[in-house]
């Protein structure tokens, strides 16, 4: 019996677009500004870009330089994950962002929820930002339907089967018990290779998602084929 729904957001619960064309072009636009704040959290960031890229002295006009060509190549690095989150928490608070999800996604998480199951999030995007998301969406907040959040430091990269089992190993129950919705074939995958179920959530332009059943929208799901 399916006691888990883990989420994607990016196609799934969300459009690519509110992201692609809304949240990063207004991180982008904000980072230099973010980058030389005195702010610990920031400061951290700072740090990890440095090491990553091996270079202990850049400057803060490199760092901003970095992160930036990161964007640019939607590269899924933690650190610019962190500060992007920081930057649309601001964003969200002040009534500048408002997180859009698909009109089946708010009537999907109450009714699964009701029913016992346990909502939760898996992103590329910082357990930070996801929370602020879901937290002042359209619908309103949806947060109070959702069990918890993964990111990329938490679990690890989306693509990979050991991500979806330190997922199980944190959240607790076997891996039948887990089921993953996402767009991307190659997640699915891993999530397979872990031994969960899987469903591709294949929206109206979406490419195909392999082998692993697919709906266009959560309300082309049944609850019982969760809850029996």
């Amino acid at each position: 019996m399916i006691r888990h729904v883990v989420l994607d957001i990016e196609g799934t619960t969300s459009p690519i677009s509110a992201v692609h064309e809304v949240l990063f072009p207004y991180a982008r636009a904000r980072l230099e500004e973010w980058v030389h704040r005195s702010d610990p959290a920031v400061a951290h960031v700072v740090t990890e870009v440095r090491g990553d890229i091996n270079r202990p002295g850049a400057s803060l006009d490199e760092i901003v330089a970095v992160l930036r060509r990161w964007i640019d190549e939607d590269r899924k690095v933690a650190p610019l994950k962190t500060l992007q989150g920081l930057i649309w928490e601001h964003g969200f608070a002040d009534g500048e962002l408002v997180a859009e999800v698909y009109d089946d996604v708010p009537p999907a998480l109450r009714d699964w929820t009701a029913a016992g199951l346990r909502c939760w999030i898996y992103s590329s995007g910082s357990r930070k930002a996801q929370q602020q998301w879901f937290g002042h969406t359209g619908h309103g907040d949806l947060t109070g339907y959702l069990s918890g959040y993964f990111d990329i430091p938490s679990a690890g990269p989306k693509k990979e089967a050991a991500s979806y089992r330190r997922i199980q190993e944190a959240v607790g129950g076997s891996p039948d018990e887990f089921v993953f919705l996402s767009d991307v074939a190659a997640e699915l995958d891993a999530a397979a290779m872990a031994g969960w179920h899987t469903i591709g959530v294949r929206r109206e332009g979406a490419p195909e998602v392999g082998d692993h059943r697919s709906v266009p929208s959560f309300s082309d799901m049944r609850l019982e084929e969760f809850v029996r």
